[in-house]
């Protein structure tokens, strides 16, 4: 899937790289609801997911008509504009909790969505606890189904350091996880 999608991106890279408005507004179309989604995950806030996300773009469009930007790994690029981004929006403001998950269902027994609100608040405590590099690995990997390879091109870091905090964050997670006493038991 990941090599299937490197071609046409690469075309679209290249078109957008001329200012090509069509490549541009495509661009925008493929990426936002990924980039909001994700931003979503790690600053809790609709608002600003939104905000990130718009200023990942206007960051693109200015390096682009600047003559930079990404000449290859459009989605790397766009994601790591991104991380910069709520890694600085988290210098200057506290770690708030995570959202809720999206795709809960609503048609699930009260007493089941309950038990999965409080398994998904004490996951998302859990990775307010690791470094923000863990918990972009366990975001990328988990909820948002990357690759190593495109991880590591996300967040300018080799596969084996991708692997290494993958495997860190789990371990804290899990440490985490194990050490907290559930709240229904």
């Amino acid at each position: 899937m990941y090599n299937n999608f490197v071609e046409p991106e690469k075309a679209l890279l290249l078109r957008a790289r001329r200012l090509d408005k069509q490549a541009l507004a495509e661009i925008y179309d493929l990426f936002s609801p990924r980039l909001y989604r994700y931003a979503l995950r790690l600053l809790g806030s609709p608002v600003v997911a939104e905000e990130c996300v718009a200023d990942t773009f206007e960051r693109l469009l200015l390096a682009m008509h600047r003559g930079g930007g990404p000449r290859e790994y459009l989605q790397a690029y766009l994601y790591r504009v991104a991380h910069n981004w709520v890694t600085d929006y988290y210098r200057r403001n506290p770690l708030p909790e995570l959202p809720l998950d999206p795709n809960l269902q609503a048609d699930h027994e009260p007493s089941q969505a309950l038990v999965e609100d409080m398994d998904q608040q004490r996951l998302r405590s859990a990775l307010g606890c690791i470094s923000p590099d863990q918990r972009q690995v366990i975001v990328l990997k988990y909820l948002e189904g990357w690759q190593n390879e495109q991880i590591s091109l996300a967040i300018s870091k080799s596969i084996g350091a991708v692997k290494a905090l993958q495997h860190r964050g789990l371990i804290s997670l899990q440490k985490i996880l194990l050490d907290e006493p559930a709240a229904m038991e």
